[in-house]
């Protein structure tokens, strides 16, 4: 069965991660959590929960800043501190989602010197609108073809208009559903996709 990665942003967060991983529990589905370091920090026992769980845990950022608003040296030191947090915590990040997908003209380069591959998506839920699930199935419905990468939150970051992430959590099973109807396996990242540059 072909892959589709489902991919959680902003997190850990105790109002939507737990809600998060019992929702992936139940439909037996794997998932890629792009953590902020000083959350992750805050809240070491779900990012224990996490990978225990047998998820993947990689890197979103130590700020919610977009790159093209921070100058090379401070995204390197915003870098650099994120990844020692997580060493920290005995996570060693390959691949790096940045905030809002933004990307500044050293994104790239800073990424390659700490051996981080930048990843992106191809589905977009648009969970921090605050939508329902059957609003957000129906916005992917068109968008899942193997090898999609699913953007969803398990945090409530800058700029969301909902308070929680329940709706997101509610949403997996019927992703999972229109998915498996499709003849497409809900999973995290696979060790080489195309989608990273």
């Amino acid at each position: 069965m072909t892959g589709v990665a489902l991919t959680f942003d902003d997190g850990p967060d105790p109002r939507g991660t737990p809600a998060v991983l019992r929702a992936l529990e139940a439909v037996g589905a794997r998932a890629t959590f792009f953590v902020v370091a000083p959350r992750a920090l805050e809240h070491t026992g779900l990012v224990a929960e996490t990978a225990a769980a047998g998820h993947d845990v990689q890197l979103h950022c130590w700020e919610h800043v977009r790159h093209s608003e921070m100058a090379r040296a401070e995204l390197e030191a915003q870098t650099d501190r994120a990844l020692d947090a997580l060493a920290s915590l005995g996570l060693a990040p390959t691949r790096w989602r940045t905030p809002w997908g933004d990307r500044a003209a050293w994104t790239g380069e800073v990424a390659a010197e700490r051996r981080l591959d930048v990843v992106g998506w191809t589905a977009d839920s648009h969970d921090w609108r605050g939508d329902d699930p059957a609003a957000m199935l129906d916005r992917l419905e068109g968008d899942l073809a193997p090898g999609d990468v699913v953007l969803m939150h398990d945090g409530v970051g800058p700029g969301a208009l909902r308070g929680h992430c329940g709706a997101t959590a509610d949403l997996i099973a019927p992703l999972a559903g229109l998915l498996a109807a499709r003849g497409l396996r809900p999973g995290p990242l696979d060790p080489a996709p195309p989608w990273t540059s």
